[in-house]
């Protein structure tokens, strides 16, 4: 079964992928026990597409007048069926605030509304647009362990870890990832679409490894045979590079 088989014009949520690889969760309304029900019926689908997904969450698609939505309860739902929240994209101030306390990126609104993932025949004919560049903001230095469960981004700028990184946490930034210890969680850097990113650690034993949205879960890094050791990670075109330091 093809994505686009799984999407449907469900008046819930829409499901749709993004050029970057990462999937983008369109809210419609804020009936989270619907979209828990909703959400429950694609994994039984396909549950292999629903693991550790990448995922921004669009909230700048809910009706006028939709009340207020609780965006930790629908992260927290969300990655009960495999769904990792990497940023929202909101216009309304009270989602944005809510997004800044749980220290998640804040994309800016879509101008209008994208099209379901189509077959790759059809998405061949479109050429995507390219990715704004990122502010460049100061490095974020983190000296402690990051415990499974953490969520740690450097808005703008490199993140650098100088201590392990638990299995279950997360590493973003819009720019390079330096973890100077173990690292077992999830390392995901050029957040926002730089190519250019890179990912460097004393010793690879992630859940996953991403750069500009292109990524490899734990599953393929243990086939590499670098496994274990300190390596540098970078993109060239949609091939994500594993290269020894």
């Amino acid at each position: 079964m093809s994505q686009a088989d799984l999407l449907d014009q469900d008046p819930v949520f829409q499901l749709k992928g993004s050029m970057l690889a990462i999937t983008v969760l369109e809210l419609a309304h804020n009936d989270l026990e619907r979209l828990d029900r909703q959400l429950a019926i694609k994994v039984q689908q396909a549950p292999n597409f629903f693991q550790n997904i990448p995922l921004v969450l669009a909230l700048d698609k809910l009706p006028e007048g939709e009340g207020s939505l609780d965006l930790g309860k629908l992260m927290e739902l969300c990655r009960s069926h495999g769904l990792r929240t990497l940023a929202i994209r909101a216009n309304r101030a009270e989602d944005i605030a809510s997004a800044n306390v749980l220290d998640i990126p804040v994309l800016p609104p879509s101008g209008a509304r994208e099209r379901l993932v189509e077959p790759v025949e059809a998405r061949k004919k479109e050429k995507p647009a390219a990715p704004a560049e990122p502010v460049a903001k100061p490095s974020r230095i983190v000296t402690t362990p990051v415990r499974g469960g953490q969520q740690i981004y450097a808005q703008g700028g490199d993140l650098i870890v100088l201590s392990p990184v638990s299995a279950g946490a997360e590493l973003l930034a819009d720019g390079n990832i330096h973890v100077y210890g173990p690292m077992r969680g999830r390392a995901l850097a050029g957040v926002k679409g730089d190519v250019k990113a890179r990912i460097f650690c004393q010793q690879m034993g992630a859940e996953m490894l991403s750069v500009a949205g292109q990524y490899k879960t734990a599953e393929d890094l243990r086939r590499d045979p670098l496994w274990g050791q300190a390596v540098q990670v970078s993109l060239t075109g949609d091939v994500l590079n594993i290269t020894r330091l």
